[in-house]
């Protein structure tokens, strides 16, 4: 007997990314014309394209459906709403694109005080990541579809949020320079990829959901449990990686660049 694997496609997501593609389409063609010196360029669309593809996968494909049947499913949809998806979404996006809203944004930052600094997105990525990993509030979640859509909603506003103060084509509250961009992630992949080693090598399994699942490909609790930690950790260890050496990089373009300017003074 093998686990349900069958696409669904709820009337209110499929709208949502529907809208969300067209209305990037018609932007991005609108700033395609030969008066914009900057135009987006078609590896912004691809990437952009490939966050909604990213976002369809989590909640339209047999990810979902398996994802109520076996932990480590579950775990990928997580991964793919909280890293993936946002971290597409916003490459996606450039100056251009978003200047009709970069007022607005910045005026929304400003009226969300404390909600807009990096330390809360910060806090949200890590607290939304142990907290709905409480045993009780995972089986809610995966037991009750209401609360099974706040546990997505949580998890992709709080990858969005914390992405954003990273990869925003617009400026925002976190400084990108020196690092400040190292610490800023350090302090969240760390944490969350301990959570997942903590699943990894947990003695029993944790959630009594999932725990009464028939074995599916042969995985009993305890080895479903120990793969959806596997999955965290390793996805955390992989973002982290990839992001340091970019910003690292970054870091050290930027020493060299003030200190050509430096140069440049201290000869006139």
């Amino acid at each position: 007997m093998s686990p349900d694997a069958s696409w669904s496609f709820p009337p209110g997501v499929a709208i949502a990314l529907a809208c969300y593609l067209g209305a990037y389409l018609w932007r991005w063609r609108r700033c395609r014309t030969p008066a914009e010196p900057h135009p987006p360029s078609v590896w912004r669309l691809l990437t952009f394209a490939t966050g909604i593809l990213a976002l369809v996968a989590a909640l339209c494909s047999p990810i979902d459906s398996l994802a109520e049947q076996l932990l480590a499913m579950h775990m990928v949809q997580h991964v793919l709403l909280l890293d993936i998806a946002p971290i597409l979404l916003i490459l996606g996006l450039t100056k251009v694109l978003l200047r009709p809203a970069t007022r607005r944004i910045h005026a929304l930052e400003r009226r969300a005080g404390v909600l807009a600094l990096p330390v809360f997105a910060v806090m949200l990525y890590t607290g939304s990541m142990w907290l709905w990993h409480v045993p009780a509030l995972y089986d809610a979640a995966a037991a009750h579809e209401g609360i099974h859509v706040l546990e997505h909603l949580t998890f992709f506003t709080a990858g969005f949020l914390y992405w954003w103060h990273l990869l925003s084509p617009v400026s925002t509250r976190l400084r990108r320079e020196g690092t400040t961009p190292i610490v800023y992630m350090l302090s969240t992949k760390v944490t969350v990829g301990l959570l997942g080693i903590l699943l990894t090598f947990a003695p029993g399994a944790l959630f009594s959901y999932y725990a009464h699942q028939p074995h599916w490909w042969g995985l009993t609790p305890d080895d479903d449990q120990a793969l959806a930690g596997a999955v965290m950790a390793i996805e955390q260890s992989i973002v982290m990686g990839i992001a340091l050496a970019v910003l690292f990089v970054r870091m050290l373009e930027q020493s060299e660049r003030d200190a050509q300017r430096a140069e440049r003074f201290e000869r006139v």
